[in-house]
């Protein structure tokens, strides 16, 4: 004669056999003692994944009573989705803090005080100074270059499609080539301008950070 209780196992393993809650096919069954608290707040306890706690997590416990492992909860399809939505969310962001660290670390070791950071901007500077000077170098030598050239010209004041075409050409190269000097000196000095709010920018950061491993840093 069968007891309630090996009823109450028939009735589950049929369940289980006709296709059973969808947790159940979801999740691998780990070998231990599951055991949750369930939504009126009982604790139960079962050798495989309970029914009841479906909708929350789940410990499986070694003999010794420590937590083997924690299953569940089973979610739907819409739960799932928000979840791994939060774990990629959780996932960026903690890429993005270790970055940032990661750059921190590489901005302290370039500038371990204000006197390295100051020296370096300055050399940068310096730098573009140069390549500006160059520049306005050539052009000089292009307005006297067009001095000349103009000077040829006045022969051909009235009819300047008569002047030989070497020197309209010399003209037009020599307009060409001033232009070209002349955007060439106001892109470096955008680039004066750019490499100084960069060296603004990591200053402030700087700044906090020196203060976190050295006071004296920032002076």
């Amino acid at each position: 004669m069968k007891t309630r209780r090996d009823i109450s196992v028939l009735l589950t393993a049929c369940v289980v056999a006709v296709g059973g809650p969808v947790w159940a096919q979801s999740q691998p069954i780990i070998a231990g003692v599951y055991t949750c608290v369930d939504a009126k707040g009982r604790k139960l306890t079962a050798d495989r994944p309970i029914p009841e706690c479906t909708d929350r997590e789940q410990q499986v416990l070694n003999p010794s009573g420590t937590v083997k492992a924690k299953v569940g909860p089973n979610l739907t399809a819409q739960e799932k989705a928000e979840q791994e939505q939060k774990e990629r969310r959780y996932t960026e962001e903690r890429n993005r803090s270790a970055e940032e660290k990661r750059r921190e670390r590489a901005l302290l070791t370039r500038y371990p005080n204000k006197t390295v950071h100051d020296q370096e901007r300055a050399e940068a500077l310096v730098q573009i100074g140069v390549v500006i000077q160059a520049a306005k170098n050539r052009l000089e030598e292009l307005i006297k270059q067009r001095a000349s050239i103009d000077e040829e010209m006045e022969f051909y004041r009235k009819n300047p499609d008569k002047a030989p075409s070497y020197v309209r050409r010399q003209l037009e190269e020599n307009v060409q080539s001033q232009d070209v000097q002349r955007r060439f000196i106001s892109e470096q000095e955008a680039e004066i301008r750019r490499v100084n709010l960069r060296f603004d920018d990591e200053l402030v950061r700087l700044r906090q950070l020196w203060t976190t491993v050295a006071p004296s840093a920032s002076r």
